[in-house]
């Protein structure tokens, strides 16, 4: 899509995007032609070893599309293509997954570094799904619960709309870390609160209808169903011995989720106005990155700030905003020092303090 003076250089880029459902594929080949079993473990390599070093050596871009160029970006199907492409190629992936695993030259190793590769995929899904998930269409919803079934994580589409977008950056919400809170102390905080807000959540809609909540109308029990029925497919069709395998990629996959969440906003807090209600959402009150291929591989996940501005914006219009607090890398490399406690906390508190001119008072801390 074009303006007169403007035109989107990334375009043809996002269907690289569509490479990550593909990892399976890529380490059946790799081990089919070298015989190393190490390309197994394909996934975490590309996304926690290639992806950091890419991000580093191709560096950052802050360019915004302009204002008039907007609605021409939001109307443009060809974006959104490349969205619904993930779904097909994440499904097909699953399955021949399935078969791998029944494999006999795969030893138990080889099948946890595929299960984890596998996580890779529907880990990202998830976030395929998030776009999907905060669009007006009734197609890209009932999509986004699909992406989300492969890892049992359907209730995010529930929480994560009507619960974290509300409560972000404030104590209240389950998503939102803390400052000085490990990633490891919030993972159990998250994955629990955000299950009960979404709970919570679609019992009161339900029974604000006076409906029943123990009904297929509740959007967390027909996606935790679509989760069941999947696994019960594809157990039947390869065996219940896959069945570990498939819960090793789910709970990795949603991992990637709960530290991607952690990341996102760590400190970061809305003020309460003098009328008891936090002020609202702004650009500062999210962590952003502008690292090209993480963005790519992401669908401009990284461009928070834009995001929880305007949570119906597509991807390929957000933007970078002056304001918002900037990570130090993209989420890649972000990730892995989060699982590091003490690296996370020597980088990220000292960005924390200084976002907020060094008044602790302001920040969104942790008990101790």
């Amino acid at each position: 899509m074009t303006t007169p003076d403007w035109r989107d250089g990334k375009r043809y880029l996002w269907p690289l995007g569509l490479l990550v459902p593909l990892i399976p594929f890529g380490a059946w080949l790799g081990v089919h032609l070298t015989g190393l079993s190490l390309f197994w473990w394909s996934g975490p390599i590309l996304v926690f070893v290639v992806f950091p070093l890419v991000d580093t050596i191709v560096g950052q871009d802050t360019e915004n599309p302009p204002e008039a160029a907007i609605p021409g970006l939001e109307a443009d199907r060809y974006y959104r293509w490349c969205t619904y492409l993930y779904l097909p190629v994440q499904y097909v992936s699953l399955v021949f997954a399935g078969w791998l695993w029944t494999r006999p030259e795969l030893g138990t190793v080889d099948r946890v570094g595929l299960a984890v590769s596998v996580g890779c995929v529907s880990g990202i899904a998830i976030n395929t799904a998030h776009e999907l998930g905060h669009k007006r269409e009734d197609l890209e919803r009932w999509l986004s619960r699909i992406a989300l079934a492969q890892t049992g994580y359907g209730h995010f589409y529930v929480e994560h709309n009507r619960g974290h977008h509300v409560r972000v950056a404030t104590p209240e919400d389950p998503a939102s870390s803390r400052l000085g809170e490990s990633f490891w102390a919030f993972l159990p905080r998250s994955v629990a609160g955000s299950a009960r807000s979404a709970w919570k959540l679609e019992f009161a809609r339900l029974r604000r209808g006076g409906g029943n909540p123990w009904t297929w109308r509740n959007d967390v029990l027909t996606s935790w169903a679509m989760t069941l029925v999947l696994f019960a497919a594809l157990a039947v069709a390869f065996g219940p011995a896959i069945l570990p395998y498939l819960l090793i990629q789910a709970v990795f996959g949603f991992s990637l989720l709960e530290v991607v969440n952690y990341l996102e906003h760590y400190g970061l807090s809305r003020q309460r106005e003098h009328t008891g209600r936090y002020e609202k959402v702004r650009p500062s009150h999210s962590w952003n990155s502008n690292q090209v291929p993480s963005n790519l591989l992401l669908f401009h996940l990284q461009r928070h700030s834009d995001h929880h501005t305007y949570p119906t914006r597509r991807y390929q219009s957000l933007r970078h905003f002056e304001e918002a607090p900037q990570l130090p890398s993209g989420y890649p490399l972000m990730i892995i020092l989060a699982w590091v406690t003490p690296l996370w906390r020597r980088v990220m508190d000292p960005r924390v303090l200084a976002h907020y001119d060094g008044d602790l008072s302001r920040t969104n801390r942790g008990p101790q």
